[in-house]
């Protein structure tokens, strides 16, 4: 495929841009370039090659949920600056109208 700076104003007004001249020729200049690295990809042999669908071969590896006390109920509020004997306390801020 030939990339030329009508292919760019035609891909520009698809795609509802505006390019400077010199802006025209460096994207040209890319999609060649493009067009050169995809064409060395279909040169190579894939015979033989199994296409790759996941990363890994894991299957669902979870950890089991384990309930766990890490810290007591006092040690979690004792740094609290306002506190009752369960919750922290913060000040009002959502005023009714």
């Amino acid at each position: 495929m030939k990339v030329d700076i009508e292919l760019i104003d035609n891909l520009a007004t698809l795609s509802k841009l505006s390019f400077k001249a010199d802006q025209k020729e460096e994207i040209r200049q890319d999609l060649e370039k493009m067009l050169n690295f995809m064409e060395q990809l279909n040169a190579i042999d894939t015979n033989g090659v199994e296409p790759l669908i996941y990363v890994n071969e894991e299957v669902n590896v979870w950890r089991n949920d384990e309930v766990k006390q890490l810290i007591t109920k006092e040690e979690a509020l004792s740094n609290a600056p306002i506190k009752n004997e369960d919750y922290f306390m913060v000040p009002k801020f959502v005023n009714k109208v």
